[in-house]
């Protein structure tokens, strides 16, 4: 069966697959009782390809719109007509002086001449009556003012479906509509025959476990559409950084109004459309919107944000404009059919499992039916009576007809894709308690698979709580010590280093210190930079009159791939500095000149140069991340167009910055290796400090740790020896991380899961067979390219992921081995009564009931069954392990041959064991078969199942 299901359900990954699998793999499930139903948490390949064409539709309305905008207002210009803009009352009444259309049309259409005529940015910023420092007001009547005049920034989305709709949709199994119909003639001829109620009893029989098992699977399909409903929500969940009232804070997306003031950051997603306010070397990706690949430069030229957007480079300050529906994006999200989640591997080879048995079904139906009509014609031939046909003959073969049927309705185990989608339903829900949101599917089954994780170390391994412990400045190592750090600093550390090392923190920053709602100060921005601002706040430095004192003119932000950041300050007297900092060897190979003890800049030799080396080693052995701070002053003029110098720094000093490892890592770690799961730690940061990290965490032991430029001089036969022994690699860039993951699960068919944070990442995380974006520390970027979110950035959060994708592959199996089991005996019972006796010791009624208990209370009996530590004991599965293995069938035969001879021994021997007689005896042994029959294989699961419902 492997083979068979391999060659027509295999081609289907976890990850990226293409259309032509898609489509394979449905044409070879030809016997099928239910489309609605067996297809609805598939993809939708033919809403998918409209949903495509029209997005390519209004990429390309959208480029000739903007292109028409532009000629348009240059033949305006050119023919020096005038187009003045009324106010609407109602907008000149709620205290606004432009209305929605307005504003939608200039930055939709990127009209810089009509952005001009109202005055540009400024005044826009006054017609939407806020304010570039304070935002908006939040008095409710105001803001119930603004969104009745420009509306919310929340999309048009479907209407959820109702339980009535899950009812219809189960009514259409083709099986059970051709059992109404027998159920009818059944109840027809019935009461014609023995009149009424006598008359009925078979058809209304039959009726009412059609309706039964209709009910029940709606029921548990509505209960799994609730469960990814609010999946949905969370996945949706997206918060922004907002100035209104003069406070910066958090706010959801779809909470966002005209006229508030975003802070944007590399990685994130443009909630609105909106103008630039001010910022330093923003690249703007447009292509989830136009297609375009290559980056827009957004500035003061070029003003214009655009929804959906993502923000590839550099940081600024948004003003809201156009929100919701109003949007290109909210127009191109409403036209966009849901398409739907590529199914997953598991759920294909179940279907293709359901396919096989389906068939088989089918033949054992046609000839169970073929072998009834035969015995009741032979018998007529034997009375003599084969031209005479009374009511009770075309019963009996109405029966016959509604047993075969009903063998199909058992046969083919509609259930079996469906108890995939259960069980990760299930998971998921669970997992979201557990701090972990999966995006897809499929990433739940895959993760049970997972023989090797590439984890980030900052925020993942340790707490990504960083404060600064130690720093060497003015060639003294100073311990910070809460409090007495201004006393120890101002004491030992000349004035003029103090007010340098005070300039660099606060202007080369990409964080921010700000008053929050209770008047308070708190700190913004990432873990390194919240430790930094700290250190100066500690040594006495003020945020504010200090970027006051000086202007910046260019910013270059922090990226993984430079590992550096820089700025460009002009000072009062008129002259430039450049302050870089970044990771310790790279910028102190940038200096050739260092601050003393005394305060004074001297060149930098060979003996100085190795004792900051050793210095930077000291720190890193102590498991501390170090940071070097730089200086440059510019004696020539600087413009925003020109690069920041790279060389002829002066060192000021080192930080060496504290990030705990987490509680329970090791443990975490020492389960995964004990899982069959191998760990590799990929960072950053100095290889002195991801070692100490490693040792701590249990992660390097026997194997090798190495540093990325060296990784990546490695030739192709040097990287096949040393990828199996990596367990460390440091100063690593995004694509060296890229690699590691495509050599892994490429040449040495590892299935890998990775973490990642940053914008950079997302290369790694689309490789992996499972992207883990992390939730605090990670972009929006991040997070859509994996697969999922860890919401708290712990490691044990990742295993306790790798545990429940185990527990619904194992859930899996029980399950088909049940249903197998069922559907093996009820076949062989029937067919072998039917050949030997004439007589179906299950009636249609009865197939009915054990269909509903296997397909439907089965599944929630077996396929929710929570994880237990035994799991992570069991090697993984790996790439090419066989879902029903030998063992697997061994388990099937041997069941089926014990629930077989229990009801064969009923069926042959019960009228004497049971000393049956009389007109009920038949229907006595039938009830005495069919308790038998489902005891023996339902009396533990039923008990759960109604446990699990309770």
């Amino acid at each position: 069966m492997e083979i068979y299901l391999s060659e027509n359900f295999g081609d289907v990954k976890p990850k990226n697959s293409s259309e032509e699998a898609l489509q394979r793999w449905r044409k070879a499930c030809w016997l099928v009782k239910n489309h609605k139903r067996r297809f609805r948490f598939t993809a939708n390949l033919s809403k998918r390809f409209e949903a495509e064409a029209i997005r390519r539709s209004n990429q390309e309305k959208f480029r000739v719109a903007v292109l028409v905008s532009q000629a348009a207002i240059q033949f305006i210009h050119g023919l020096n007509l005038s187009s003045e803009y009324t106010v609407p009352e109602e907008v000149k009444a709620a205290g606004f002086e432009i209305c929605a259309d307005e504003l939608g049309s200039i930055v939709e259409g990127r009209d810089s001449k009509k952005l001009k005529s109202h005055g540009g940015v400024d005044a826009i910023t006054n017609k939407l009556n806020t304010s570039v420092d304070d935002g908006i007001s939040t008095s409710e009547h105001l803001v119930n003012q603004r969104k009745e005049i420009y509306g919310v920034n929340k999309f048009a989305e479907s209407p959820a479906r109702g339980f009535w709709v899950y009812v219809w949709e189960s009514l259409q199994d083709t099986t059970l509509m051709i059992l109404a119909v027998c159920a009818l003639v059944s109840l027809v001829v019935g009461i014609i025959m023995e009149g009424w109620p006598k008359g009925a009893q078979d058809g209304i029989g039959i009726v009412a476990s059609i309706l039964l098992v209709v009910f029940v699977t709606a029921t548990s399909d509505y209960r799994q559409s609730l469960q990814f409903k609010d999946l949905d929500k969370e996945k949706k969940k997206i918060t922004v950084q907002v100035t209104r009232n003069s406070c910066r804070q958090k706010l959801s997306m779809y909470d966002l109004l005209p006229g508030d003031i975003v802070h944007l950051n590399i990685g994130d997603q443009v909630p609105a459309d909106g103008l630039f306010v001010s910022g330093f070397s923003v690249l703007i990706n447009e292509s989830s919107l136009t297609g375009e690949s290559e980056p827009v430069n957004v500035s003061e030229l070029n003003p214009f944000l655009l929804s959906g957007t993502k923000v590839q480079d550099g940081s600024c300050k948004m003003l809201v404009t156009t929100v919701g529906m109003r949007t290109q994006w909210g127009k191109l999200m409403a036209t966009l059919s849901e398409g739907g989640d590529d199914e997953t591997p598991l759920q294909v080879k179940l279907n293709g499992v359901a396919t096989i048995i389906g068939k088989i079904g089918l033949f054992f139906a046609v000839v169970t039916f073929s072998v009834l009509v035969q015995g009741l014609f032979s018998r007529k031939l034997r009375e003599g009576s084969q031209w005479m046909w009374s009511g009770d003959d075309a019963m009996q073969i109405v029966e016959f007809f509604a047993i075969a049927v009903t063998i199909v309705v058992v046969a083919v185990p509609e259930g079996l894709p469906l108890a995939v989608t259960l069980s990760l339903a299930f998971a998921m829900k669970k997992m979201m308690n557990d701090k972990a949101l999966v995006r897809h599917l499929a990433a739940c089954e895959t993760m049970g698979s997972a023989t090797t994780i590439c984890s980030d170390k900052t925020g993942t391994l340790t707490t990504n709580h960083m404060t600064v412990v130690k720093a060497y400045i003015c060639g003294k190592i100073k311990e910070v010590n809460g409090s007495k750090v201004y006393s120890d600093f101002s004491s030992d550390i000349h004035d003029s280093a103090l007010a340098i090392l005070l300039e660099s923190i606060f202007n080369n920053t990409g964080g921010e210190v700000v008053k929050n709602k209770d008047e308070k100060i708190e700190i913004l921005g990432s873990p390194t930079e919240t430790a930094l601002l700290e250190f100066g706040l500690s040594l006495g430095g003020d945020f504010h009159k200090e970027r006051q004192r000086s202007k910046l003119v260019k910013v270059e932000p922090f990226n993984s791939i430079k590992k550096r950041m820089g700025v460009v300050l002009q000072l009062p007297d008129g002259g430039f500095r450049a302050h870089c900092k970044g990771a310790s060897e790279i910028i102190l190979a940038s200096c050739d000149k260092v601050v003393d003890s005394s305060g004074e800049v001297v060149a930098l030799n060979e003996d100085s140069i190795n004792h900051l080396n050793n210095m930077i080693e000291t720190f890193a052995g102590e498991a501390l991340r170090t940071l070097c701070l730089a200086y440059l002053d510019i004696h020539d003029e600087f413009s925003v167009g020109t690069a920041i110098p790279t060389r002829g720094y002066t060192c000021i000093g080192i930080v060496g910055i504290k990030d705990p490892v987490r509680p329970g890592v090791r443990e975490s770690v020492a389960i995964c290796r004990s899982a069959g799961i191998a760990v590799r730690m990929v960072t950053g940061d100095n290889i002195n400090t991801a070692k100490a990290i490693a040792r701590e965490c249990g992660i390097l032991t026997d194997g090798i740790a190495i540093e990325g430029p060296e990784f990546r001089e490695k030739s192709e036969e040097e990287l096949l020896d040393i990828i199996p022994k990596i367990q460390v690699m440091a100063r690593s860039s995004p694509m060296d991380k890229h690699t590691l993951v495509k050599h892994l699960r490429t040449t040495f068919q590892e299935v890998v899961s990775v973490t990642g944070d940053g914008t950079n990442d997302a290369p790694a995380l689309h490789e992996a067979d499972i992207g883990l974006a992390m939730g605090i520390a990670g972009t929006e970027v991040a997070k859509e390219s994996a697969d999922v979110i860890i919401l708290d950035d712990n490691f044990s959060t990742i295993v306790t992921v790798a545990k429940w994708g185990r527990s619904v592959y194992v859930n899996i199996q029980k399950f088909v081995q049940f249903q197998l089991t069922v559907n093996v005996v009820a076949l062989i019972v029937n067919f072998s009564s039917a050949c030997l006796t004439g007589n179906a010791p299950l009636t249609a009624v009865q197939l009915l009931w054990v269909n509903m208990i296997m397909d439907t209370l089965g599944a929630l009996a077996l396929a929710t069954e929570p994880p237990n530590e035994e799991l992570m004991k069991r090697p993984p599965v790996g790439r090419k392990g066989n879902f029903i293995s030998n063992v697997m069938w061994r388990n099937i035969l041997g069941q089926s041959i014990y629930q077989f001879v229990v009801i064969w021994f009923l069926q042959t021997r019960g009228k004497v064991t049971f000393h049956l007689d009389g007109p009920d005896s038949d229907l006595i042994l039938n009830t005495l078969i069919f308790n038998s029959f489902v005891f023996c294989q339902l009396a533990r699961k039923i008990c759960g199942c109604l446990l699990f419902c309770w």
